[in-house]
């Protein structure tokens, strides 16, 4: 029978920095206090406070500036520490690329469904601003992608579930269609337009099945096409190095 190890002194002093900025009431940008102080506060050693401080810094909690007047500041966590951890469990478990499409697969229809009901004016505002954006710039691909990720991230969080938005924020991460090598000609780039045409139409009539519907004809026509014209980049294990 194997025991789970016991938690490291740094993780539960990294848990207590966080519980105190929580209590705080910190934002943005405010200072914690010194160094100093800290150790006098949490009673540890110096190296096991850095420890805490660097991996609050990794997970993008804080960021430790140099100088005078400097030491660590309270930051908002993105996506970026997630996209890192799922790519490295997938990566030690050999998963291919296809693993995230499929996810995505299961993921965006409930999220285009929630859109439906939640998303705000300003947000919707912001998604026909995409489909506008990448119809007006269909020939630089450039722009393309990047719209792209635009519109299924502002679905994600226009969902009213912040999990979901991080998940997508950090699955757009992994399967970047310029990294990974699938190519998008310009009629394919039609098609995603129209597609994304459709179902904004459908989230703005806040009909919650037809943004779903809408949303899992455009995941399998994805799916189709990368099947069709790059299953060997479907099938090429993740790799946290790209």
């Amino acid at each position: 029978m194997t025991h789970a190890r016991p938690p490291k002194t740094a993780m539960l002093l990294a848990q207590q920095i966080v519980a105190d900025i929580n209590r705080r009431g910190n934002h943005v940008g405010d200072r914690l206090p010194p160094e100093r102080l800290m150790l006098e506060e949490y009673q540890v050693g110096r190296g096991t406070l850095r420890e805490s401080l660097r991996f609050l810094e990794l997970q993008g909690v804080i960021s430790l500036r140099p100088g005078p007047g400097g030491g660590p500041v309270v930051e908002r966590p993105d996506s970026t520490a997630l996209a890192t951890s799922l790519t490295l469990l997938l990566q030690f478990a050999n998963a291919p690329f296809r693993t995230i499409a499929e996810s995505r697969a299961g993921l965006e229809p409930v999220m285009a469904q929630l859109a439906a009901e939640r998303m705000s004016d300003e947000q919707l505002a912001d998604l026909k601003a995409s489909v506008d954006t990448m119809k007006r710039h269909l020939g630089d691909q450039r722009i393309f992608l990047e719209e792209n990720k635009r519109f299924h991230d502002v679905i994600a969080h226009g969902s009213g579930n912040a999990m979901f938005g991080y998940l997508i924020d950090a699955l757009l991460d992994i399967l970047d269609g310029s990294a990974i090598g699938i190519d998008y000609p310009e009629v394919r780039r039609e098609a995603v337009q129209d597609a994304h045409a459709q179902i904004y139409e459908a989230i703005a009539s806040r009909d919650p099945l037809a943004s779903s519907q809408a949303m899992a004809d455009h995941i399998d026509q994805y799916l189709r096409y990368a099947e069709r014209k790059f299953p060997d980049v479907l099938n090429e294990p993740i790799s946290w190095t790209g």
